[in-house]
């Protein structure tokens, strides 16, 4: 076994014998070097290129071949711009509706936004739900939470500019109307997208960001570098629950709050963990791979998976920035034992552009959008 400084030695006398033989070879040392720097940049390159291309075409959807399902069946029903978020609350017979004018807000002038009950009796009557008089409210994410004793909540996310991120918990009354009971912020929940309620006033969240400005922010993007977070709040504090997601979105549970679901849209996948009811903590369980950049989990009372996704990347990008420009959408049903998953609506004409979530009974199913006014109501057999 060779010491250290004779290994040392050895490679010294390498790297003059190659010095050497390259003046000789180009009459410049100078020249050698920088071929052999161009030559890293030109290997480094690749590797980036090939990293983009790795992650960017899957998660994009670029190839992906859509043929449109079930939307020819579906009524469309206004609401307010905006309808990023979907529950059902199959007892009271009506779907919660989480709408917001994000255009408005990007253009510097914010409206206020409102959570909306659409009655699920073929009636498709529409009434906003959520009280103006505890302030600025401009909504995202949304969960109902049921007690045992019968008691209903809902907590949704509230973005306000120059306020920064909480989440809004209401009590659930007559009809579906609400009653704002508490505002909720802490450090942990800094990019907040999707909410799970767990008790009345505990609550899941995901960060859909690691980073929120400079190039750290597009790197995230670009090299769907994985991290996005998950949060988890018992009541009095909050606190990271899991790391190292990529654009962690949609979360929610299964019935008993043992399982937890989170989509992770730059990745393709649902990720299931099981849940400590007693702490919160969660423990990776497996990923379920999926034909769509998922958005928003609803789960049915058959305790399947229903999610709106968005297929084609690059065309909701166009459509964030040209409301003209269709985004199609998508809707999965997946089956929580095995990870199979079935397309339930495909549409690619902009009857209603950008699915972000899809809430089912066992005979209905209603689709919300990022940036469209309407929702889409859909029998299904």
């Amino acid at each position: 076994m060779l010491q250290k400084g004779e290994n040392f030695a050895i490679k010294h006398k390498h790297v003059a014998r190659t010095g050497q033989f390259c003046q000789i070879q180009t009459g410049r040392a100078e020249l050698c070097v920088m071929r052999a720097l161009f030559a890293a940049i030109g290997v480094i390159g690749l590797g980036v290129l090939g990293w983009l291309l790795y992650n960017i075409i899957p998660s994009s959807g670029v190839l992906a071949r859509l043929e449109p399902k079930l939307v020819d069946q579906c009524r469309s029903v206004t609401v307010f711009p905006g309808t990023e978020d979907v529950t059902i609350d199959e007892e009271g017979g009506l779907a919660f509706i989480s709408a917001d004018d994000r255009r408005a807000t990007r253009a510097g002038r914010p409206v206020q936004g409102g959570i909306y009950a659409l009655r699920l009796d073929g009636s498709d009557r529409v009434s906003k739900v959520s009280p103006d008089s505890f302030g600025e409210f401009h909504p995202h994410g949304i969960s109902l939470w049921r007690g045992p004793d019968g008691r209903k909540r809902l907590f949704a996310i509230n973005h306000t500019p120059g306020d920064g991120h909480k989440v809004e918990i209401f009590d659930v009354g007559f009809g579906g109307a609400l009653m704002h009971v508490d505002t909720v912020a802490f450090g942990a929940m800094h990019s907040p997208n999707d909410v799970l309620g767990v008790g009345p006033r505990s609550f899941y969240v995901t960060n859909d960001r690691g980073f929120t400005g400079g190039i750290m922010e597009t790197l995230e993007a670009y090299f769907a570098l994985p991290a996005s977070s998950f949060a988890y709040y018992d009541g009095q504090k909050g606190s990271i629950a899991v790391r190292g997601l990529t654009y962690a979105n949609g979360v929610n549970m299964s019935a008993d709050g043992m399982t937890i679901y989170v989509s992770e849209f730059l990745r393709r996948r649902v990720s299931v963990y099981s849940r400590n009811p007693e702490t919160g903590a969660l423990s990776l369980l497996r990923h379920y791979p999926v034909d769509t950049g998922p958005d928003n989990i609803e789960v049915s009372a058959d305790g399947a998976l229903w999610i709106g996704g968005h297929s084609k990347v690059f065309d909701f990008l166009k459509h964030v920035d040209d409301p003209g420009v269709v985004a199609p959408s998508h809707v999965i049903r997946v089956n929580p034992a095995t990870g199979e998953a079935e397309d339930v609506l495909i549409d690619t004409s902009g009857v209603l552009n950008a699915s972000s979530a899809g809430a089912a009974t066992a005979d209905t199913l209603v689709v919300g959008s990022v940036f469209d006014d309407h929702v889409l109501v859909c029998p299904l057999k």
